[in-house]
């Protein structure tokens, strides 16, 4: 299994003109820090006009930041934003592909929808076409980072003509493919679809273990690749929080991951935000926090938090591991958690647990691997073929690893 940390970039009022450069600052030196110790990944989400709950409009600017100061860990770029409307397929290609190539191929590509009316709103995207306008967009960047030159395309919301897109990505075809995925029916897409499930819910280990199951029997039977190469991986985003005062984590991270959960609600079902004025903080901190989220870490089980000691967290994970979870992401930076905090943190955790993490999962690394081979046989078997009537020949990169 996997371990990744997650940015949202959260930034609580009250701001100073400092703030926002302060807070990428602190982020970098925690990848930084967590690339050391032996993280497998880092994921930054992108999102748009969430005042304090997510300032990370621009994860592509960060994350080549992160490539920059980084040997290792991967950086999923979890997720773009496929509508059209608010990221031009072209575009999308050439910034993964070029991210790829200065950080030596360890890009993952996450992708989604888009979901905050605030959001999608501010692009012109209507709810009830985010999913259709994500699948085009998906179809078409997967295209163009493979085929010399793109063929074209002529959609409902994309119309492309003929280019070679530069420049190719380092991974061939092309980076892993991931879907944002909040439901069981999102995750069962991702799996039709043949790419990795970032699932950002917070299930019990039973509905885990369901949830696994459940994706990769689906992969499995009908997968109809919507890339050129398979992604079988299912993630599990966790709230994370290490320290050996295991009452000291377990207030600050009932205020911040409350605070988390807050905004998320916010912007998502109850909120009405004015843009500019509407204090989340001030707001999370008198409204009655302890009617909508009683408990701050909402939905999720006490034995799905990565909350505590090293060995309490330890534990957790042994759970995540029989589930069959691939991948955990650990939510730690939010609300107002320290700088100092979150870097000890990651730190205690890095060194007391990750090493028998990273251990097993090593030694399971040849079972996975024939599983991958096995499924991607079956799978890329039923791909559509493309059709472009009247198109000029493409040629396709052949698959391979860097």
């Amino acid at each position: 299994m996997k371990i990744g940390g997650f940015y949202e970039h959260q930034l609580p009022r009250p701001w100073t003109s400092e703030s926002e450069h302060r807070l990428l600052k602190d982020a970098l030196e925690q990848v930084e820090l967590a690339d050391r110790l032996g993280f497998d990944y880092v994921w930054a989400t992108e999102h748009h006009f969430l005042e304090e709950y997510a300032h990370s409009s621009a994860p592509e600017i960060f994350l080549a930041a992160c490539a920059a100061r980084t040997r290792n860990v991967r950086l999923g770029h979890g997720i773009v934003q496929m509508p059209p409307y608010i990221n031009q397929p072209a575009r999308v290609a050439e910034r993964i592909a070029t991210l790829d190539l200065i950080s030596d191929g360890r890009v993952d590509f996450g992708t989604g929808e888009g979901a905050a009316e605030i959001e999608l709103g501010g692009f012109n995207v209507a709810q009830e076409e985010k999913r259709a306008q994500w699948m085009e967009g998906l179809q078409v960047v997967t295209r163009m980072l493979v085929e010399e030159p793109f063929a074209g395309f002529e959609g409902k919301y994309v119309r492309a003509p003929v280019r070679n897109v530069v420049p190719k990505p380092l991974q061939k075809p092309h980076p892993p493919l991931w879907l944002a995925c909040s439901r069981r029916e999102t995750i069962l897409l991702a799996a039709r679809l043949g790419i990795g499930a970032l699932t950002f819910a917070f299930v019990s280990p039973e509905e885990s273990r369901q949830w696994v199951h459940d994706y990769y029997e689906t992969l499995e039977k009908e997968c109809e690749p919507v890339g050129y190469a398979i992604n079988p991986q299912i993630a599990m985003a966790c709230p994370f929080l290490c320290d050996r005062n295991e009452k000291m984590a377990r207030e600050v991270a009932h205020e911040n991951h409350g605070f988390f959960m807050y905004g998320l609600g916010h912007y998502a079902f109850f909120g009405q935000h004015e843009p500019g004025k509407t204090n989340l903080w001030e707001s999370y901190k008198n409204q009655a926090a302890k009617i909508v989220i009683d408990d701050p870490l909402a939905s999720a089980s006490q034995a799905q938090n990565c909350i505590g000691t090293p060995d309490q967290i330890r534990e957790t994970l042994r759970v995540f591991e029989e589930s069959g979870v691939d991948q955990v992401l650990f939510l730690s930076q939010a609300g107002k958690i320290s700088h100092e905090l979150l870097s000890s943190s990651i730190d205690l955790f890095g060194r007391e647990v990750l090493p028998e993490i990273k251990e097993r999962d090593y030694k399971r690394a040849r079972d996975k691997a024939a599983l991958v081979e096995r499924l991607s046989e079956k799978a890329m078997k039923r791909k559509p073929k493309l059709e472009v009537p009247g198109g000029p020949p493409t040629i396709v990169r052949a698959a391979g690893h860097h």
